[in-house]
């Protein structure tokens, strides 16, 4: 997948396109159902399939003091699109001179005179240009203008109930991973690097690597059931997220026991995707009394990770 860094000097061989439009943050089955329609688009008329995202979000524009839980970074994002099978993805960065641009200069400048595109694909309720001047009645009206095809995805749903970024948000404070699995498509992951810690589970005898959590991220406290990625290589893990109230109630960092792995992980980068969630965070009366959970813990993670 070839990824291009704004609209302005898009090569001819990547113009053209078929593609799908949106912050995408997530790439949840809403979005996928969207993607999916931009490569049979694409497949219809023997042109390369695309996506166009935008980095910052809009909401991190527009409101730079806010702090904003991404489900997915802009790395992430990329690696999710090219697992898809997409061919190109355009990143727009998302400015003063874009957040000027009126719904209609968006279409004729970006997406006409920048991407070329064949086709574009948008949902129900996407909103572009200043002051979101721009909606799907009049991309409709710019396609049979213009000369592009334009689909307007309805809401993809389950039970009534859309998928969305909010959703799985939603899911993950109260620490449902597998509901948020499932609006996804799969896992949520957090990557970053490894850094040092009291060392306190290496003398209970759960040696942990300590991953940051990126700034914004509302995540359930509690004990899960992981996979944790050093090189791309999947390790078991048992991960424990929240303020450690049996020690000292401090900042919540990710601690990640891998039952696989010996050696130093300090300063590696490391991805640990939620499988499932175990039990939530608690104060204990000693250390034995910890350590005795924690066993219980470990057994519980592997029995769900041998049947996922």
């Amino acid at each position: 997948m070839h990824v291009i860094h704004g609209h302005k000097h898009v090569l001819p061989e990547f113009r053209g396109s078929a593609v799908a439009i949106g912050n995408f943050d997530g790439v949840h089955r809403g979005h996928r159902a969207l993607i999916a329609e931009a490569q049979a688009r694409a497949g219809e008329t023997g042109v390369l399939s695309s996506v166009m995202t935008f980095e910052p979000y809009p909401r991190e524009f527009f409101q730079p003091g806010d702090v904003h839980f991404r489900l997915t970074p802009l790395t992430r994002k990329l690696a999710i699109f090219e697992g898809l099978g997409l061919d190109l993805a355009f990143v727009e960065p998302f400015n003063t001179e874009l957040s000027g641009l009126s719904g209609q200069d968006f279409i004729e400048r970006v997406i006409v005179a920048g991407l070329g595109a064949s086709h574009v694909v948008i949902g129900y309720d996407f909103y572009f240009g200043h002051k979101r001047s721009g909606n799907p009645e009049m991309m409709l009206r710019a396609g049979e203008e213009l000369g592009f095809g334009v689909t307007v995805m309805p809401p993809v749903a389950e039970a009534g109930e859309p998928f969305s970024s909010s959703a799985v948000r939603l899911y993950l404070a109260q620490g449902d991973v597998k509901s948020a699995a499932h609006a996804l498509g799969e896992p949520w992951r957090v990557a970053g690097k490894v850094v040092g810690g009291a060392k306190r589970g290496t003398g209970m005898g759960y040696p942990t690597a300590n991953l940051p959590m990126p700034k914004g991220t509302t995540l359930g406290h509690g004990i899960y059931a992981v996979r944790a990625y050093i090189d791309g290589t999947p390790h078991d893990a048992a991960a424990y997220l929240g303020t450690r109230p049996t020690f000292d109630d401090g900042m919540p960092v990710l601690e990640v026991f891998l039952f696989d792995f010996h050696g130093d992980l300090y300063g590696r980068a490391m991805e640990v995707e939620f499988v499932d969630f175990i039990r939530a965070d608690r104060k204990f009366h000693s250390v034995e009394e910890l350590v005795d959970q924690m066993d219980h813990d470990i057994a519980a993670v592997k029995i769900v990770l041998a049947k996922s």
